[in-house]
């Protein structure tokens, strides 16, 4: 008897791994400076005062237990109260819902919002993780460009004025990945605008909004509409591992959202929740270590982007890093970075090539460059490194 192999649903025909993860299974080599991951430092994780929250949860035996599927009470009302002070509201409990991650948010809510061919629209370059979610729910993907102000708003009101009617529009709004830029207060206010006018969904995903530089970042697009979805995690703050992103959203989102999450995991970890909101709770301890992580890495930005210029001058242009984590540079002279590439590696440095955040082909002379995970000296090699192999 022949053997008949099952098939693989349809839709993951279209879909391609991050260029960015396996990007990284390159630049293990310890002989590598790695400017291509956007990881945080984990240098900087505050692991002791993690194991004492740790400690002091695993005293309850229910944090071992499975918690409500929006996630875990506590955490939600300490989020809560987080969130109406950033948008300067009140955010009701109910809005707010813990999730794996906010790229788990990101996803779920993929499945809310869009049906098959929804139009989606997306800031060019492009946030890869957003790519991914919406080209696995079959929407149609147009990108926006960037300025230096974020998100072209007149391009997008073209397109409104054309007869597009997205079902949502996504925003890094807060220095931006990769193109490390921030929407301006006009454009997020008439941003909001639009979404009311033309009744379209606002995705906000602000994982770096509190890693300013030199000026706390703008107040967020939710603060002008209801109808503005907000992402954030602890990602970027306190370590990736605890797995805590939320999101707030209008109630009728979060119960469709929640639907969902109890078919795909049921809930997330109380016992990483309860670490997470006995951390973020404690106010003046958590000022001090964000502190301390924008200031280390505001050094690392500046050096990163000095180094840049000095050694390529006007053969580049590359942004100011005013919080976050990236530096976007584009080369004037023609240099394709993806063909550079194998040449940077042999020569020990990596970086994330611009075509791996476009949306149709396109950034060919740009690359995203992280400047969290190394020192002032070691970003400084890393240019160092790349320019002879530029020539």
């Amino acid at each position: 008897m022949s053997l008949t192999t099952p098939a693989l649903a349809g839709k993951l025909s279209g879909l391609q791994s991050s260029a960015i993860r396996d990007l990284l299974k390159l630049t293990a080599r310890a002989e590598v400076i790695s400017l291509a991951g956007g990881l945080p430092d984990a240098a900087l994780m505050p692991r002791e005062r993690i194991a004492a929250a740790a400690e002091e949860a695993l005293r309850d035996p229910s944090v071992l237990q499975y918690t409500e599927s929006p996630g875990w009470p506590g955490l939600r009302e300490v989020l809560a109260a987080r969130e109406s002070a950033r948008i300067g509201r009140a955010v009701p409990v109910e809005d707010v819902f813990v999730t794996h991650g906010s790229q788990q948010a990101l996803s779920l809510l993929s499945e809310v919002l869009l049906d098959p061919g929804a139009l989606v629209i997306v800031e060019d370059p492009a946030y890869v993780g957003a790519l991914q979610v919406f080209r696995a729910a079959g929407a149609r993907i147009v990108a926006v460009p960037l300025d230096g102000d974020g998100m072209r708003l007149d391009l997008l009101e073209d397109l409104l004025a054309a007869g597009e009617r997205p079902a949502v529009v996504h925003t890094v709004s807060n220095f931006h990945n990769p193109g490390g830029v921030t929407l301006s207060p006009a454009r997020r206010q008439r941003l909001a605008e639009l979404s009311e006018a033309h009744g379209f969904w606002v995705i906000e995903d602000d994982p770096y909004g509190e890693l300013w530089f030199d000026r706390p970042a703008p107040a967020p697009v939710a603060s002008y509409s209801p109808q503005v979805i907000r992402l954030s995690s602890v990602s970027k703050i306190l370590a990736p591992s605890l797995r805590v992103g939320w999101m707030t959203a209008p109630d009728r989102v979060c119960r469709a959202v929640e639907l969902l999450k109890q078919g795909a995991d049921l809930c997330g970890s109380a016992l990483t929740h309860r670490i997470a909101a006995t951390l973020l709770a404690d106010t003046d301890w958590l000022t001090a270590h964000i502190t301390t992580v924008r200031t280390t890495y505001a050094t690392r930005a500046r050096a990163l982007v000095t180094a840049t210029r000095a050694a390529f001058g006007d053969r580049i242009h590359c942004t100011d890093a005013t919080g976050g984590m990236f530096v976007w540079a584009d080369f004037t002279d023609g240099t394709d970075t993806a063909t550079l590439l194998p040449a940077a590696l042999d020569a020990g440095v990596a970086y994330v090539p611009g075509a791996a955040f476009a949306v149709s082909d396109a950034y060919r002379h740009s690359m995203r460059m992280c400047f969290t995970t190394a020192d002032e000296a070691t970003l400084t090699e890393a240019i160092t490194r790349l320019s002879p192999a530029v020539g």
